[in-house]
């Protein structure tokens, strides 16, 4: 997937007000619209303003796109990277691809994830608007609960119509078992209200950072766990890191790579608690001495007839 550079396709610089993009947007649509225009590939270029109009126009789609276009060029391989919109507040309002909108996958790919609420209206007494906010925390954090400081970047329009990111910091408490997905309510921190209305509250979506070692399916917890080949063909006990604390881990004899060991209890807090599963994975030690040749030219000969690729023969 190609990263799109939505400034060049509406022929602006990426400093435009608002003001500029919404008029070289409405001459690109007059000169492009199916239904007069005698240009080539007339309804592909519509789709492809209409496109770079919907990332643009709204500040909230342009400030996310600007912090993740710092990286790209138009043309270059593009892979969103993991938790990229994380930190940003946004406002009730959908996120996602409106109604009968047929977007790329390069904008469905940043955008389509994220559908909200409508935005509250503004009335004389009317309450804010609910904010949402996604948030990466440590799955260590979601164990044990936490009291963590979360910076928060809130996409503005400033005086001179250009948009920018300013930033506050809220102290969060992470409940014990908080899951993936979970949205935790702060009461009070959304949009302000108007002529005295209560301000709405911010949701915070929760997601969990890359971890080296552990990774989460709803409550479950998986570890890749490596083991010698004898560990794994005699059985022993092994510690084993759980995002709580190691654990004493038994190896049945006669195992082999890709067995699940399950450690009830031990994924996510909860009522019930989820399992951990420990992977086996056999790391066989380097042969980088004689002794260590010896011991497995030993082997071969011990086990002539073994063959570790009977399965693709079969």
């Amino acid at each position: 997937m190609e990263f799109k550079d939505y400034y060049a396709t509406l022929g602006v610089e990426r400093s435009a007000t608002q003001d500029e993009i919404k008029r070289a947007y409405r001459k690109l649509a007059r000169k492009y619209h199916p239904d007069v225009s005698k240009e080539p590939n007339a309804e592909a270029r519509f789709k492809e303003v209409a496109e770079a109009y919907e990332a643009l126009n709204d500040p909230e789609k342009r400030a996310a796109y600007n912090d993740i276009g710092q990286r790209y060029q138009r043309g270059q391989e593009f892979h969103p990277p993991p938790g990229w919109d994380s930190g940003f507040e946004f406002s009730g309002r959908d996120f996602g691809p409106g109604e009968g909108m047929d977007f790329s996958d390069f904008f469905a790919s940043l955008f389509g994830r994220h559908t909200r609420g409508a935005r509250a209206h503004d009335t004389m007494h009317a309450a804010g608007g609910d904010h949402h906010a996604k948030v990466l925390i440590d799955l260590e954090d979601a164990y044990r609960g936490a009291r963590r400081t979360i910076s928060l970047r809130v996409p503005v329009v400033d005086a001179q119509g250009q948009v920018t990111l300013q930033e506050r910091q809220l102290d969060v408490n992470i409940p014990k078992g908080v899951r993936e997905g979970q949205h935790l309510r702060l009461a009070g921190q959304g949009g302000p209200g108007h002529g005295g209305g209560p301000a709405g509250d911010l949701y915070l979506e929760i997601a969990f950072k890359p971890h080296p070692h552990f990774r989460v399916d709803g409550r479950d917890v998986y570890l890749d766990l490596a083991v010698a080949p004898w560990e794994a063909a005699l059985g022993a006990t092994v510690m084993a890191p759980t995002p709580d604390g190691g654990v004493q881990l038994t190896i049945p004899p006669g195992s082999s790579s890709g067995r699940k060991l399950r450690l009830k209890g031990k994924g996510l807090p909860g009522n019930p608690p989820g399992d951990m599963y420990a992977v086996l994975g056999i790391t066989a030690p380097p042969a980088e001495s004689p002794a260590a040749k010896d011991a497995y030219a030993a082997l071969a000969r011990i086990f002539p007839h073994f063959n570790p690729r009977s399965a693709l023969e079969a």
